[in-house]
């Protein structure tokens, strides 16, 4: 379906990866059949570089999620892959900066994303005009808030969740990695016709909404064990929450269990933890809902001052590493 849809929208240099363009449901190329994982891509990165491709775009088996990677010379691989984070800010800067030059963009429109998700969907849609909404992660929770924006005369444009899953507009009301792809293409044959990249978009996004740096750290706890370690883990920072993260101080906090906290923010309760700090750093730390896992989503922001835009990444970089650090260390301490 990928390639017909390239075909039909014009796109010509287009090279399949063979050994993963028929399904087989042994999916005997990967070790694990999700974008997301470490060498999933690999095929695709050894056929772009033998064809010197400019741009990778994968799906899933099921082709609801969209994984993408941009030519990076210096890179081992020779790509640079996207996070899902930096797919989420080109496709929703797209849809509405472009839906707004052609006169096409509604007067209230929508924008949504998870409480893991980047914040700076947020900063976009305050520059762009729109409506911002944040739900909880699961993409069901991003459809509702559309269906409730609709009864409100808000006009849905765009959802994301970090983990590859887009909605680009209304005609498919889910996880549509066939259309985030077709989006993507027009911004990027948008970009090449200016000379510049996708990479070279996220630099002038962070140019004029601040760089935002994220990261996850999830701990595999296996087991009956493992299940109720992690609830040890959650109860423990409940009962001592941090004060400073990371060598910074914690602004406020959020406990998506308290019934106070989630009718304050508007959300079904959980058992989610969010701790913001101050100058822009968030953490928020969660059992995940399918795997043994404890999962920590880690981001800092930063302004793009006068050192300019590298330092700025520097600095942010070093903050996510420095609450990772922090994150390790305490699950660490709770036995």
């Amino acid at each position: 379906w990928l390639l017909e849809m390239l075909a039909r929208r014009g796109h010509r240099h287009v090279f399949p990866v063979l050994a993963q363009a028929a399904p087989d449901g042994d999916f005997p190329t990967v070790a694990f059949p999700n974008p997301e994982e470490k060498g999933a891509l690999d095929l695709a990165y050894a056929l772009g570089r033998d064809k010197y491709a400019e741009l990778i775009v994968a799906n899933d088996p099921d082709a609801d999620r969209l994984a993408a990677a941009v030519r990076d010379d210096a890179s081992d691989t020779g790509y640079r892959p996207l996070s899902g984070n930096e797919l989420g800010l080109l496709l929703g800067d797209w849809l509405l900066s472009e839906g707004a030059r052609r006169g096409a963009l509604p007067e209230r429109s929508l924008v949504v994303t998870t409480i893991v998700s980047t914040t700076a969907l947020e900063a976009l849609a305050a520059a762009r005009g729109a409506r911002y909404r944040e739900v909880l992660t699961g993409f069901k929770w991003i459809l509702d808030a559309a269906f409730e924006g609709a009864e409100r005369g808000e006009t849905f444009v765009f959802g994301f969740e970090e983990a590859l899953g887009y909605c680009c507009g209304r005609a498919v009301r889910d996880k549509d990695g066939i259309g985030a792809a077709a989006v993507l293409m027009e911004l990027a044959a948008a970009l090449k016709a200016r000379g510049k990249t996708l990479l070279d978009r996220l630099d002038e996004l962070a140019l004029e909404i601040g760089v935002t740096a994220t990261d996850q750290v999830a701990v595999t706890l296996a087991g009956a064990d493992g299940i109720a370690r992690i609830g040890r883990v959650m109860a423990a920072i409940r009962a001592e929450p941090p004060e400073w993260i990371g060598g910074v101080a914690v602004r406020r906090s959020r406990d998506l269990a308290s019934a106070a906290d989630a009718e304050a923010a508007g959300l079904p309760g959980g058992d989610v933890l969010t701790y913001w700090l101050e100058g822009g750093g968030r953490v928020v730390m969660r059992p995940s809902g399918t795997e043994p896992k404890l999962k920590c989503y880690l981001e800092a922001s930063a302004p793009v001052g006068d050192a300019g835009l590298d330092a700025a990444r520097a600095d942010a970089k070093a903050l996510v590493g420095r609450l990772a650090a922090w994150v390790r260390a305490r699950i660490d301490q709770i036995p």
